[in-house]
C-alpha cells in the first residue's frame, strides 16, 4: 500500500497538492483504502472522501503511534558538497537506510557557503515514503563548524578521519548498539588540524570508517550504514 504524509494528520484530514495529484496518478478513487503517516511515528489507516488534484480529503479509520520506533538514534553531521546533486543524493540514500537528524555546517575547507534545506527537505519526505518509514529525519539548516560541535548531545560523538599516521579505531567497533550517535564528516578538503584539534576538545572520538579515501557524501552514507548494521 503506498504511503502517504500529512505532519498534522489529526487536525487536517487531507493530502498535501503533491500527494493529492500522486493519488490522482494512482488511480485512487472515494472509498479506497490509504495509509498515512505524520513523520513522528504515527500511522493512520484512512479511507478518501474526495480526490482532487489540490485537496484529497480522508476519513481516518484506524491509528498507531510510535510505529517502528528504534532504541537508538543516528545524527550525521557533514559539510555540503560544491556539487549539491551528492548532498542530495546522500539525504534520499540516508533516510531510506535510516536516520534521525542531518545536519549540515561550514569548516574552513568549505566550498559551499549557503544551502536551501527547502529541496531537501522534500528529498527526505519522499525517500521517508518511498521506504515505508514513520519517521522524518530532521534537516538542519547550515551553520557555524564551532557552534555546531558546541551544541551536539547525543551521547556517542565521532569525528570521521583517515590521518596520514597510525589509524584510529574504525567506526564499527568503536561504535556500542543502542547508542545515539552523531558523526560528524569533513569538507572535500578535509577537516583542518585545529577542527579537528576543537571536536576532541568537546567530546568526539577521532574515527575511521575504512581503509581507503571517501568521498563525502560516501563518507556520510558509509557512517550511517555502519550504525544501522551494528544495531539491527
Amino acid at each position: 500500500m503506498t504511503l502517504f504524509y500529512q505532519p498534522d494528520v489529526e487536525n487536517s484530514a487531507f493530502l498535501t497538492p503533491e500527494d493529492s495529484r500522486h493519488a490522482r496518478v494512482l488511480r485512487l478513487k472515494p472509498g479506497d483504502f490509504i495509509q498515512v503517516t505524520d513523520g513522528i511515528g504515527g500511522l493512520f489507516d484512512a479511507q478518501l472522501t474526495n480526490i482532487s488534484d489540490k485537496k484529497t480529503t480522508f476519513n481516518v479509520t484506524q491509528s498507531q503511534r510510535e510505529v517502528g520506533k528504534r532504541d537508538f538514534r543516528i545524527e550525521i553531521a557533514l559539510a555540503p558538497t560544491k556539487n549539491l546533486e551528492r548532498t542530495e543524493w546522500f539525504v534520499e540514500k540516508a533516510v531510506e537506510m535510516g536516520v534521525d537528524s542531518i545536519q549540515f555546517f561550514k569548516s574552513e575547507h568549505s566550498e559551499r557557503q549557503f544551502l536551501k534545506t527547502d529541496r531537501l527537505h522534500k528529498i527526505a519526505v519522499s525517500a521517508m515514503k518511498q521506504s515505508l518509514q514513520y519517521y522524518l529525519p530532521r534537516i538542519g539548516e547550515l551553520q557555524d563548524y564551532t557552534t555546531f560541535v558546541r551544541s551536539v548531545r547525543f551521547e556517542r560523538k565521532y569525528v570521521a578521519h583517515l590521518p596520514d599516521g597510525a589509524a584510529p579505531s574504525p567506526l564499527l567497533t568503536a561504535a556500542k548498539a543502542g547508542e545515539s550517535y552523531t558523526v560528524l564528516i569533513g569538507p572535500e578538503g578535509d577537516f583542518t588540524a585545529s577542527e579537528l584539534g576543537l571536536a576532541n576538545q568537546f567530546g568526539f572520538e577521532t574515527t575511521t570508517l575504512g581503509q581507503t579515501r571517501l568521498r563525502t557524501e560516501t563518507a556520510a552514507l558509509a557512517a550511517c550504514t555502519i550504525l544501522n548494521a551494528l544495531n539491527w
